[in-house]
């Protein structure tokens, strides 16, 4: 298995992930990207605010400074030139997918299918595939999803019936617990070990040809966030990776690499 590490500013510059995520990379056992967290990466000429913690909704220039600031670091810091972008907080702007198509960035990852944070002066995702797909007519540059699925009886209306539970926030529970309609992303953070083997199932009954599974890595360390508090969470997270990796191989589900990603679509 080859994780891909999408690196912030503050990683990027850090000595000492340099020589570790480093080391991974040169040895073929680990990919690089770019993750840009706008806050904390130079060019620092914007007001800091919710608006401005996407980075899309920066004045493109500006986006396109710190994109290239951070995405030079991580080449110069790790010796290769990434070629995946995910934008902190899922941030994608109307121009962002020029910008990385013009940089040599191959595949995005920012989409997070069928969420919606416009309530946070955000992007809506509620209604974008979750299957990979071209952003633009010359092929320059794919989306890869995160990965998202909806389980219950209502499923196949979940793209009409779950945008609802934003306007009516005790809707969701509801159907949640009436087995009717729930939102399961592929990740540990907030998702327990059955209902990620719940989603596995329902993205290989859709025919999903990649599943993206993605958390955040102070979760490999208690105290860091609201997810792994104690050594005991720390302990369930290592089980829910067991667990899911192994019923992943059950089900004849292989690790990718984003290298084989490109080669696939090139072919």
């Amino acid at each position: 298995m080859v994780p891909v590490y999408l690196v912030d500013w503050p990683i990027a510059t850090d000595p000492l992930a340099r020589e570790i995520i480093g080391d991974a990379v040169r040895a073929g056992t680990a990919e690089v990207g770019v993750q840009l967290h706008p806050w904390v990466n130079p060019p620092h000429t914007e007001q800091v605010n919710a608006h401005h913690s996407y980075a899309g909704n920066l004045p493109v220039e500006l986006e396109e400074a710190k994109f290239r600031k951070l995405r030079d670091t991580i080449e110069e810091g790790f010796g290769t030139l990434p070629r995946i972008y995910r934008a902190g907080r899922y941030g994608l702007g109307p121009q962002t997918a020029k910008l990385l198509s013009e940089t040599g960035i191959a595949i995005d990852s920012s989409v997070r299918a069928r969420y919606d944070y416009s309530a946070t002066q955000g992007p809506d995702y509620a209604r974008h595939p979750v299957t990979p797909y071209w952003t633009d007519p010359d092929h320059k540059l794919i989306e890869l999803p995160l990965t998202t699925v909806f389980w219950g009886l209502l499923r196949q209306q979940g793209g009409h019936v779950f945008p609802l539970t934003t306007r009516f926030p005790r809707l969701g529970g509801a159907l949640s617990r009436l087995g009717l309609l729930e939102r399961i992303g592929l990740t540990p953070e907030g998702v327990s070990m059955d209902e990620a083997l719940r989603a596995i199932d329902i993205a290989i009954d859709d025919h999903l040809p990649v599943l993206v599974l993605s958390f955040h890595s102070p979760s490999l360390a208690a105290g860091h966030t609201p997810y792994v508090r104690t050594e005991a969470d720390l302990d369930a997270l290592y089980d829910w990776f067991r667990g899911v990796y192994a019923y992943l191989d059950t089900r004849g589900v292989r690790p990718t690499t984003v290298e084989e990603i490109m080669a696939s679509v090139d072919a």
